[in-house]
């Protein structure tokens, strides 16, 4: 993770870059960038996922940390190896004015599955807009293409050019055969205009069919839809995105439908998108044009249909706008889905239209977006429709519908995003839809985002959970789909910022048996306390754990805690844990690491603790080393001018061989050091006890020092952490050293830490452990 910039104008630090993959092993994760708390800083970027191994999948960017002038960039998704997928991009980081751009999903190798799907962009606050989402990476010779981010939050902003960030363009299939990504959905505005979707990304050369646009985004004026990609010589072209939804009131509009995408040989053009409803409605895109082998085909598609109800080739029907019907199967062999209709705004919204599934081959349809509730007596926001599911050979699941906004006098919660649909068989599943906004600016609720889809047996990627939807209660975020035997599970969705507390993250997905888990979706703003972060998705049998997510900020009282991180499969670590959020009375604990697998090597490490100028946050445990593992390293403390937090202990090895985890250091502070985390115990039979962390600095005083952990029968005791430093020019004492752990039967005790300085003395040395009873010597005191 960056470092902090307290100063007036500083720029956050960037997170460091991944390491790179093993042979089978995933390139590790980018940092988050540093936080800015200067009135004019600049938040870090995050750092970007390093590289897969030659059968592994590319690491995931880092998020970007909030600024008030700009939010950090989303770090890029690495690069899969040569038969991995590329990574995910990192979400950009949140600010008052200018959010941060997602992160770029990494592409994929020349042999793998699919790109990294595209991070989501920052949102933004009240002079400016939303980020955008970063584009879907490519499918290297023969993958898919990894679906684009949606576009940040345009919160507040009163001036009409400041619009939500659009979203992501979907990543293009690869070089010979495969299918384009979705593109993303736009960002929601309240007084402005909703972001465009995203561009659908084009199929392979030979073969592949063009991602769907992605949706506009709510806004007074919705956000343009996204054109369909186009299709390689055999394909069907993406349908075109919905306009978004525009305000029922005085000056609202329905942003336009995108164009569908065209047909090069064989296959069926994209559909148009549907308009945008609002008091004007926008208008519907333009039909693509398929390929000129079509016409072969209809001699056949006439009885077919007749008998059936559905063609051999050819894109099944969009639900009209504001009906809320279903959209139809595509045709048998080849075609997509068509999209839901939006639902009616009513004194509750009416409900969008599920997509309809593709065909054999052929992505399924998105969702409809579902209605406002509007009136004297509004009620709930109608939930989006279902995104359809995708082909059964081959086919991306369609995106859920975006939930209907609850209007300015409702109570209850805006509409739900609708989930997003399965992938067929070899196909990647679909993203959940956005959750609905609350214009009730004081009591509302905003939408829980959609469930993503899960990835079919053989697929690749899970969707991305649905973001939560503005309100006084900021939404909670949809869960990540699960992944595919081989490709890598979604991430959750991100909570909302709520005028009061932010919603929860989602949970990230499940690994599937080879494949990596999800990461949980952040926590949203609040504008008292944060939201926490969500848990990282379990790994699959061979995988690890997905990492938490950080807990969001809270801007007048407390920063929320961050997720623990997935427990691993049964051959699998544990995910680290999330950070904890930063707010100005209380930081957020950070997220405990998740537990090993019964196999798996170690624990995951604790996430650090949330900033404050009164109490840090303290720094999440290491999670626990299964049978035989090693106990991961608890987190650092968090940062505070007032107290600093706690450094997490660290986790225990497993239960009968492995060394403990170890202890956090104390967070650093303007008057009092946080301790240090304890060393974890070692496993009950042969380990050595983990060291405990260091005592933070403090002006005032030091941190004391954590305790070492308890050895195994065989096995060193771990050593004391040093106490933390005081300041030295006489106003400063040193925190005491740790305690030195025990020895049980064979081998020596730990040594007890050293005693911190300061310019008022130090304190006292830590005490060493007992050496074992059979044979050992015991450790030695630490120095004062």
């Amino acid at each position: 993770m960056g470092g902090l910039a307290n100063g007036g104008s500083g720029v956050g630090g960037a997170g460091g870059a991944g390491g790179a993959g093993g042979l089978f092993t995933p390139g590790g994760s980018g940092g988050d960038g540093g936080v800015a708390n200067g009135a004019a800083g600049v938040g870090g970027a995050g750092g970007a996922g390093g590289a897969g191994g030659l059968f592994s999948a590319g690491g995931a960017g880092g998020a970007g940390a909030a600024g008030a002038v700009q939010g950090g960039a989303g770090g890029a998704g690495g690069a899969g190896g040569l038969f991995g997928s590329g990574g995910s991009g990192g979400d950009g980081g949140y600010s008052t004015t200018l959010g941060g751009v997602g992160g770029a999903g990494g592409a994929a190798g020349y042999f793998g599955a699919t790109g990294g799907a595209g991070g989501n962009g920052g949102n933004s606050g009240i002079l400016s807009a939303g980020g955008a989402g970063g584009n879907g990476g490519n499918g290297g010779l023969f993958g898919s293409g990894g679906n684009g981010g949606t576009g940040g939050t345009n919160l507040t902003s009163l001036v009409s050019s400041d619009k939500a960030g659009s979203g992501g363009n979907g990543g293009n299939g690869g070089i010979v055969f495969g299918s384009g990504g979705a593109g993303g959905a736009g960002g929601v505005s309240f007084a402005a205009t909703g972001g465009a979707g995203g561009t659908g990304g084009n199929g392979g050369l030979l073969g592949g069919s063009g991602g769907a646009g992605g949706a506009g985004g709510f806004g007074k004026v919705g956000g343009d839809g996204g054109g369909g990609g186009k299709a390689g010589f055999v394909g069907d072209s993406g349908s075109g995105g919905a306009g978004g939804q525009g305000i029922t009131g005085v000056g609202g509009q329905g942003g336009n439908g995108g164009n569908g995408g065209n047909g090069v040989l064989l296959g069926t053009g994209g559909n148009a998108g549907n308009p945008g409803t609002g008091a004007t409605d926008g208008t519907v895109g333009a039909a693509g044009s398929g390929g000129p082998l079509q016409g072969v085909f209809d001699a056949v598609n006439g009885p077919t249909q007749a008998l059936t109800g559905r063609p051999l080739i050819g894109n099944g029907s969009n639900g009209a706008a504001g009906t809320g019907h279903d959209g139809t199967p595509g045709g048998w062999l080849f075609g997509n889905g068509g999209a839901g209709g939006s639902g009616a705004p009513g004194t509750v919204g009416q409900p969008g239209g599920a997509g309809g599934a593709g065909g054999l081959f052929g992505n399924g349809g998105a969702g409809g977006a579902g209605g406002e509730s509007t009136g004297l007596t509004a009620g709930a926001g109608g939930a989006g429709g279902a995104g359809g599911r995708g082909g059964l050979l081959f086919g991306t699941g369609g995106t859920g519908g975006g939930g209907g906004a609850a209007g300015a006098t409702a109570t209850v919660a805006a509409g739900a995003g609708g989930a997003g649909g399965a992938g067929g068989l070899f196909g990647d599943g679909g993203s959940g839809g956005i959750g609905g906004v609350s214009l009730n600016f004081a009591k509302g609720i905003g939408g829980a985002g959609g469930d993503a889809g899960s990835a079919g047996l053989f697929g690749n990627h899970g969707g991305t959970g649905g973001h939560g939807g503005y309100g006084n209660t900021g939404g909670v975020g949809g869960h990540g789909g699960a992944a595919g035997m081989f490709g890598a599970a979604g991430g959750g969705g991100a909570g909302a910022y709520g005028n009061g507390t932010g919603g929860a993250g989602g949970a990230g997905g499940v690994g599937g048996l080879f494949s990596l888990a999800g990461i949980g979706g952040d926590g949203g703003q609040g504008g008292v306390n944060g939201g926490a972060g969500g848990i990282g998705g379990a790994g699959g049998v061979f995988s690890a754990g997905g990492a938490g997510g950080s807990g969001g900020f809270g801007f007048f009282s407390k920063g929320a805690a961050g997720g623990a991180g997935g427990a691993g499969g049964l051959f699998g670590s544990g995910g680290t844990g999330g950070a904890g959020g930063r707010g100005p009375t209380l930081g957020g604990v950070g997220g405990a690491g998740g537990a090993a697998g019964f196999f798996g090597a170690s624990g995951g490490a604790g996430g650090t603790g949330g900033s404050s100028g009164t109490a840090a946050g303290a720094g999440g445990a290491g999670g626990a080393g299964g049978l035989f593992g090693a106990g991961g390293s608890g987190g650092t403390g968090g940062f505070s001018t007032s107290q600093g937090g706690a450094g997490g202990s660290g986790g225990h090895g497993g239960t009968y061989y492995g060394a403990g985890g170890a202890g956090g250091a104390g967070g650093s502070s303007g008057k009092a050091g946080g301790a240090g985390g304890a060393g974890g115990h070692a496993g009950m039979l042969s380990g050595d006890g983990g060291d405990g962390g260091a005592g933070g600095f403090g002006i005032d005083s030091g941190g004391k020092g954590g305790a070492g952990g308890k050895a195994g029968q065989i096995g060193d005791g771990g050593n004391g952490g040093p106490g933390g430093v005081g300041s030295p020019d006489g106003t400063g004492k040193g925190g005491d050293g740790g305690a030195g752990g025990n020895a049980v039967l064979i081998e020596d005790g730990g040594n007890g830490g050293n005693a911190g300085t300061g310019g008022l003395g130090s304190g006292p040395a830590g005490p060493a452990g007992s050496g074992g009873s059979l044979l050992g010597a015991d450790g030695r005191n630490g120095l004062s």
